[in-house]
């Protein structure tokens, strides 16, 4: 299985990351990238071609999606899930789907 490597947008707390990445997951965030004041778009290629999933509480990467945008896959969660909810989401969908599974594909925590 080839697991998915995260990417995420500035909207995501260390702490997440933090989590993710204690328990296996790759996880790259756009600050890392050098990427925080960069569109939307961009985040969204730069993830593309670095065949990375982007993890976002940005609805605006649904809108991205719904154009017709091509991506690596988008986990979408809203402002008010917790971070142990976070985590756990993002992990089930680690542990089942693979980088083939979410391209151009969107999951909801």
């Amino acid at each position: 299985m080839n697991r998915i490597r995260l990417y995420t947008d500035e909207n995501v707390s260390k702490a997440v990351i933090k989590g993710l990445r204690f328990r296996g997951v790759d996880v790259e965030s756009c600050q890392e990238a050098g990427l925080r004041t960069f569109s939307d778009l961009e985040h969204l290629q730069y993830a593309h071609n670095h065949q990375r999933v982007i993890f976002t509480k940005n609805d605006d990467f649904l809108k991205l999606h719904a154009a017709g945008n091509e991506h690596s896959g988008i986990i979408f969660t809203n402002q008010q899930t917790s971070i142990g909810d976070i985590i756990k989401g993002i992990m089930l969908i680690w542990q089942v789907l693979d980088q083939e599974d979410m391209l151009n594909h969107v999951e909801f925590i």
